[in-house]
């Protein structure tokens, strides 16, 4: 993958069937597992919330890695039969601690929530909830604003308990009014979780279940499959556009409660954040990415041919394009080989608000073997092209080491338009493919020529496996975006927020931020962690303890000691 993208948030839920887990930590144990089988989703922070006894709910969450914040004595703390956790990159809002999720409310009944994706309609949002549900919102994140429509949807049932079929018309409320992306998980206290999908299935979520220790049923909710396979979890079962699930120890609900749409889940799943192991609406990603490098590798053949180049070898840029790269090479007759060591314990570069700083990081993340190189025309071949700024660098590291030419080879189409659905994007005006030719591409990258999945390609390599998915969300190559209501107006505003200035500004106010959070609270208990809310149990929060920088609202963190 080119260090230039971002990632997407990784959802979770679990609820176990024995009634002895409620004074354990096992629920917990496993959610923090699931979410390492996440961390592909989203390094910038991960949380976990349990509910126990009397729906007493715990909560560890924190900027950092999941094996980080989820030693032995965190997961100690997360005591209960049923939990939700969320791994995050930040696409809406900023990467304060405070935005880390899953998110909670405490009126009406405690609800903890997780949310992938994004929405496009925040503005008339945060009015309503303002000026008519009367909820304060804490964060820039959307994520919360999603929970507190759902929330107020909830409230003004006026009832002490509420049913079934309350919660669906909840959803079915919260579906009319909110537009975008997202595949939601929330708990209730004491009852169980409430699982939903936008009526697009633009965002992933699935469900799956196995026999709990001492009889009846265990449920899995999560982004990937991989994590039922990892949990041993069986019958994998993806949640349907436009519908709300709810499970609660004695059975689950299935009802479509969105207005039809078309079904229309992104396929950048598929060329880049879902894990290979992984299926998503019925189509193997290992798969999909194998058909993706026969059918580069048809489109290589035709543009060698016109350019009169041949190729020596095919060299893949780590590490989701191995599987394409490899296949690419075998349809061609071309010898595959591994030109790029990868330093694992660099962190990630594309979050880094700068041109320059990727391009030193690019060098110390990769390195360049000569023995591959030298003296050859080598096909680099990667999931996609964003800024271009890493591809530069590593066409760049390839003629440094003695590569005689550098043909660059995407699985995906130019990408000249921005992901509005929950991928951070960069602005159109910083995307290497807006506004140039293939030929301008290759020039402003180094190469000496850059070969393009067509898009026509591209959606065949993954509809052949589930003919059933008429259309796919292809808004970054065509511009088109299949839940309307976005406009130029609209591309501007988020390309304020996005551009490489915004987001550095936003760094440095982060560090003038840390001096006065810890001066006041910022309002109801609906936002972060804390040191007001809902008592903590875990053996890492003592009468000693102090808040965290951004700890001021919401349940107490399991995560800061004492």
């Amino acid at each position: 993958m080119s260090a230039d993208k971002s990632s997407v948030c990784g959802i979770l839920g679990l609820l176990l069937h024995d009634p002895l887990s409620t004074q354990t930590s096992a629920a917990g144990t496993e959610l923090a597992e699931g979410l390492s089988l996440l961390q592909h989703r989203g390094q910038d922070a991960a949380g976990i919330v349990t509910c126990g006894s009397g729906g007493r709910f715990y909560q560890v969450k924190a900027n950092g890695m999941v094996r980080d914040i989820f030693d032995a004595q965190a997961v100690a703390g997360l005591k209960g039969w049923m939990g939700v956790g969320h791994a995050r990159y930040p696409t809406a809002g900023s990467s304060a601690q405070a935005e880390a999720q899953p998110f909670y409310v405490n009126s009406p009944y405690g609800i903890v929530f997780a949310h992938n994706g994004n929405l496009i309609n925040t503005a008339s949002l945060r009015q309503f909830i303002d000026a008519e549900a009367h909820r304060h919102i804490n964060t820039d994140s959307d994520s919360e604003l999603l929970l507190n429509i759902f929330a107020n949807n909830l409230q003004k049932t006026g009832k002490f308990r509420i049913n079934e079929e309350d919660i669906f018309t909840a959803i079915s409320d919260l579906m009319k009014t909110c537009k975008g992306a997202y595949a939601s998980i929330a708990m209730l206290a004491g009852f169980g979780l409430i699982v939903f999908r936008d009526p697009n299935g633009i965002r992933p979520c699935g469900l799956a279940t196995r026999a709990g220790v001492r009889g009846g049923t265990d449920y899995l909710v999560a982004s990937e499959s991989v994590v039922g396979q990892g949990l041993g979890f069986h019958g994998w079962d993806d949640v349907k556009a436009g519908e709300a699930i709810i499970i609660t120890r004695n059975k689950i609900t299935r009802r479509i409660v969105g207005q039809p749409e078309v079904l229309a889940p992104d396929i950048f799943e598929y060329v880049y954040f879902a894990r290979p192991d992984s299926t998503i609406d019925g189509i193997s990603v290992y798969r999909s990415r194998m058909a993706m490098g026969d059918l580069l590798a048809e489109t290589a053949k035709k543009e060698l041919a016109k350019a009169g180049l041949n190729v020596d070898v095919v060299i893949p840029v780590p590490d989701t394009s191995r599987v394409a790269a490899l296949q690419c090479a075998q349809h061609l007759g071309i010898p595959y080989r591994e030109g790029f060591v990868k330093n694992r314990y660099v962190g990630r570069t594309f979050i880094m608000p700068g041109q320059s700083q990727r391009r030193k990081n690019v060098r110390r993340k990769l390195n360049a073997m000569p023995m591959e190189f030298a003296g050859k025309v080598v096909m680099l071949v990667d999931d996609s092209i964003v800024r271009g700024t890493t591809s530069k660098e590593i066409v760049q590291m390839a003629k440094d080491v003695g590569a005689k030419k550098v043909i660059f080879a995407s699985c995906a189409p130019p990408i000249r338009f921005p992901n509005v659905y929950g991928i951070d994007m960069p602005s159109r005006h910083e995307l290497v493919a807006h506004g140039r030719t293939q030929a301008e591409i290759a020039q402003e990258i180094g190469a000496d020529l850059v070969i393009y999945q067509t898009l026509e390609d591209l959606v065949q390599s993954c509809r052949q496996f589930n003919p059933s998915i008429q259309e796919f969300e292809c808004s970054v190559f065509t511009g088109k975006y299949v839940t309307g209501g976005v406009d130029e107006r609209y591309l501007e505003h988020i390309e304020k927020l996005r551009n490489d200035n915004a987001k550095a500004k936003k760094l440095h106010g982060k560090v003038q931020e840390q001096e006065f959070l810890v001066e006041g609270c910022s309002g109801p208990m609906n936002g972060s962690d804390s040191l007001i809310g809902l008592s903590n149990h875990s053996p890492k929060v003592g009468p000693t303890a102090m808040p965290s920088p951004n700890d001021m609202v919401g349940l107490h963190n399991s995560w800061y000691g004492s």
